[in-house]
């Protein structure tokens, strides 16, 4: 049953894509997007397939090599997890067979899935995607009601246009006031996160307002909806404007003229109600990282390790009280769904130029988000940056942020990292992951150890 005024926008949206109501109070909500990749992507065409369902509309549907896929320079089907070429083959196969649109190994688009979904401009405002990732609610930085979905509920989606859920709660996070310089996106994130719990936004669709929101440009609004997930949240949203217009504006599958009735439409409305609101004074957000097993153990840079489960301090190895700056680190790693944009590129590269990743840096990595990401940033002449500076250049890919390709670094590494989670074995057996900024990896790459990139001058 639809809403009536005044509405949030997850609920305007909601509203304009619900088909049916079940007696049970669960919506029918019409799907216009579901994007697939290779780690579950066969599964779901395969199981179709051998019901005899075919994909309802294939050109809403659209797949993509990025979880397992190599991104060791000149790669192709072969990668370094067990049996990961199935996963290859298999849904190249299946993709083809339905005939979906498939960005494959080789493609000059190819890339992890939440990037290339907003630089193709295949999600739009007003839109509903999903994918069988938990990080789908990256693209609501464009306005869209984009989640993650499991792979039967990828079929339903598939053979049928709709799924059937309850109306999600929604709650306001709101960042008043504007971040201080060297304090980005990833930042206000973990503050939000380690501040509320890693549960706090559990049954929530997050909308992301406030003056400190609007400043960010488009793949840094992506960043902060990325983490929602983190959160416990279904999805989060941030209302389009003039900067998400100017974003999609050639896109591949945007439209060549944006809907504007509807699109300037799609914002909370003056008095809307949400069921939770957050506010957050930007002012006061420092660069974060995190300390234990859980997005939500993060601190200040600057600050000190807090108590908290035993568990986490023992895999971690940090006591309460320690000062988090100057813990030795092992290997660096720049990339992920959360930050391997060509923004995040640059910053990084602005801190590394002329400088050299620490001589106890047993691996650094950088690897780019998309194959146009990877062009433009070796256009720039970023790769050489990185290169000079003892950082690897790869391919596009999902690689280290979790260990499912195969890939590691070196058994009881101390990782810091641009990804979002810092779960146990995440980046393989052993290893000891701390998640922040580019920035701040590329300072505790320098450094050797946990260090602070307010106290690094970019390079001219």
């Amino acid at each position: 049953m639809a809403l009536t005024l005044p509405l949030t926008l997850a609920d305007k949206i909601w509203d304009a894509h619900v088909t049916a109501t079940t007696p049970a109070g669960s919506d029918l909500v019409a799907i216009d997007r579901v994007f697939l990749h290779e780690r579950t992507g066969a599964s779901a065409l395969k199981s179709m397939a051998s019901a005899g369902r075919p994909v309802v509309d294939p050109r809403r549907v659209f797949a993509v090599m990025d979880h397992i896929v190599d991104t060791r320079p000149g790669r192709g089907d072969k990668t370094l997890m067990l049996g990961g070429q199935a996963f290859i083959t298999e849904t190249r196969a299946a993709a083809i067979a339905a005939g979906i649109t498939l960005f494959d190994v080789t493609d000059p688009d190819q890339g992890i899935t939440h990037v290339i979904s907003p630089e193709l401009g295949i999600v739009l405002p007003g839109c509903t995607l999903v994918a069988p990732d938990s990080h789908t609610c990256t693209q609501g930085a464009l306005g869209a009601l984009a989640w993650g979905i499991g792979s039967s509920e990828a079929e339903h989606a598939m053979a049928t246009g709709v799924l059937r859920l309850p109306r999600p709660k929604t709650m306001l996070v709101r960042f008043d006031g504007a971040l201080r310089p060297g304090v980005t996106a990833k930042d206000m994130a973990l503050a939000l996160i380690a501040a509320h719990g890693a549960g706090g936004g559990a049954g929530h669709v997050v909308e992301f307002a406030g003056p400190a929101v609007r400043a960010l440009d488009i793949e840094a609004r992506m960043t902060l909806c990325n983490m929602a997930t983190e959160f416990a949240a279904m999805a989060a949203i941030i209302a389009p404007d003039e900067k998400t217009y100017a974003y999609l504006a050639g896109r591949r599958y945007a439209p060549t003229a944006f809907d504007a009735p509807y699109w300037t439409s799609l914002h909370s409305d003056e008095g809307a109600r949400f069921d939770r609101t957050i506010v957050i004074d930007a002012a006061a957000i420092a660069p974060m990282i995190t300390w234990g097993t859980s997005p939500e153990h993060a601190i200040p840079i600057d600050g000190v390790v807090p108590s908290g489960p035993t568990r986490a301090h023992d895999y971690i190895g940090l006591a309460p009280g320690a000062a988090i700056i100057g813990t030795p680190i092992d290997v660096a790693f720049i990339g992920s769904c959360t930050n391997a944009r060509l923004s995040d590129l640059r910053r990084a590269a602005a801190l590394v130029k002329g400088r050299h990743i620490a001589p106890s840096i047993q691996k650094a990595l950088v690897v780019p988000g998309s194959g146009a990401v990877k062009r433009a940033a070796e256009a720039e002449g970023l790769d050489k940056i990185f290169a000079e500076a003892g950082f690897e250049w790869r391919e596009s890919g999902c690689s280290l942020c979790f260990f499912a390709g195969g890939e590691s670094f070196p058994a009881g590494s101390r990782s810091i990292s641009s990804t979002n989670r810092n779960f146990e074995g995440r980046q393989g057996p052993g290893i000891r992951t701390h998640i922040a900024s580019p920035e701040v990896v590329v300072a505790s790459a320098i450094a050797g150890a946990i260090a602070d990139p307010r106290d690094l001058e970019p390079q001219a």
